[in-house]
């Protein structure tokens, strides 16, 4: 007899979390404990894409004992950041894992790691499926629509749009509120109408499939534009 396929789900909500907070904390973080709150298990494995961080050791440990805090079971690194990658070996931990996470690093570097090892269309993949995915800093940005390069880091002409993986349909910053959004500003006026978010140290953003938001833990900075200018600003509260 064949085996049944895996049942399929609906896509679920994608938490961002706008990290930046070095504090040592000693129990559960809230926001990871939303974040593992969107898998089936209690106790929820955790695939670790760390691309954007060059799949650095000494902070995969440290995280996986703050994701073992706040209620995760086993945390598995799905490494990519290596040209020899063993990319069947990092798709065998994505798809096994009750719930993917992207960390924080280079939002350029962590893309361009997916990219090089064809990575982009499979999460999307696992996400439409059904796959619980959450990010924390760079890789919030990494799991929302698009990010900004600049050519020359003190030329804002010389600043260009680059597409992410786009399963959380936003555009966002994260914990950058000491310099007021500057990039998520550059970003708008590239993009020209649109919508972004800058996300704060402690605070995150669940966002649905069809591209609704909820802040949770702070208020959210919410930056519109029209014709690459910047219309509006407000805050999205914490319901």
């Amino acid at each position: 007899m064949s085996a049944r396929p895996p049942r399929r789900r609906a896509p679920r909500p994608i938490l961002l979390i706008g990290g930046g907070d070095r504090r040592a904390r000693k129990g559960p973080d809230p926001l990871l404990e939303a974040a593992f709150a969107q898998a089936d298990a209690a106790r929820p494995s955790v695939a670790y894409v760390g691309a954007a961080s060059d799949d650095d050791r000494t902070f995969f440990r440290w995280i996986s004992d703050a994701f073992r805090r706040s209620g995760a079971d086993e945390v598995r690194l799905a490494a990519l950041a290596s040209r020899r990658a063993d990319v069947a070996e990092a798709k065998a931990v994505l798809a096994a894992s009750d719930i993917v996470f992207v960390s924080g690093g280079d939002v350029e570097a962590g893309m361009a790691h997916l990219e090089r090892h064809a990575l982009v269309r499979y999460l999307a993949d696992l996400h439409r499926a059904g796959k619980p995915f959450f990010g924390v800093s760079a890789g919030s940005i990494m799991l929302a629509r698009c990010w900004v390069r600049w050519g020359d880091s003190h030329d804002d002409a010389s600043a260009a749009l680059f597409p992410c993986l786009g399963l959380a349909p936003v555009v966002c910053d994260t914990h950058a509120e000491d310099d007021g959004w500057e990039e998520l500003r550059v970003l708008l006026e590239l993009a020209g109408d649109g919508v972004g978010y800058g996300i704060p140290t402690g605070g995150a953003l669940r966002v649905e499939p069809d591209g609704s938001v909820t802040a949770l833990g702070r208020p959210a900075v919410r930056l519109t534009s029209s014709a690459g200018r910047l219309a509006g600003s407000g805050e999205l509260v914490p319901s």
